[in-house]
């Protein structure tokens, strides 16, 4: 099959009994693609056999391209914009809240690291360690006041009570605000 005739048959074309009966009635479309193509098998290939002979004799000179002048961008402004529209996401998609009650110096230093390492927010209870050990208490609020003033922390008192002393703890990217 020729590529006239996938052509043909591609447009639709195809010869069927009911053109080949037609006694020269209305328009041949493959008498007039046979004709066509015909015409330009025979107009080209004369062309061909100069085109390449100049080919083979031109000398090519080279020629810098104009210069173009280059146009600012413009940003395109959108009058529909809404502010409300934004959305902005966190660099954490959640935040674990640590409740923890200190009993060791690995207990300081695991709420330390959930504080500056994991960025997240710890509520401590230092009643224990106010009760049983007195060097690591001092400790918890020397860890705790340099927290706040190398790293931004932030802490609040929640509860003073006999059997607890709870605090907040949160690092410098997640807000707290005391409203009361």
């Amino acid at each position: 099959m020729s590529f006239i005739d996938n052509l043909k048959r591609s447009l639709g074309y195809e010869e069927t009994e009911d053109s080949k009966n037609q006694d020269g009635e209305g328009f041949n479309f493959s008498g007039f693609i046979n004709d066509i193509s015909e015409s330009i098998r025979n107009l080209r290939a004369p062309q061909d056999k100069q085109d390449t002979q100049q080919h083979a004799n031109t000398q090519y000179e080279y020629k810098p391209a104009p210069e173009v002048q280059q146009t600012p961008m413009t940003v395109p402004i959108y009058d529909d914009f809404d502010e409300e529209d934004v959305v902005i996401t966190p660099e954490q998609s959640f935040y674990e809240i640590v409740l923890i009650r200190p009993k060791t110096l690995d207990d300081i230093n695991y709420m330390v690291d959930q504080i500056l390492e994991e960025k997240n927010p710890v509520i401590v209870d230092l009643s224990f360690l106010e009760k049983e050990s007195e060097a690591n208490f001092k400790l918890a609020g020397d860890k705790i006041r340099q927290m706040r003033t190398n790293h931004g922390a932030q802490a609040f008192l929640l509860a003073r009570t006999d059997d607890k002393n709870l605090i907040i703890l949160s690092p410098k990217k997640v807000k707290l605000i005391n409203k009361g």
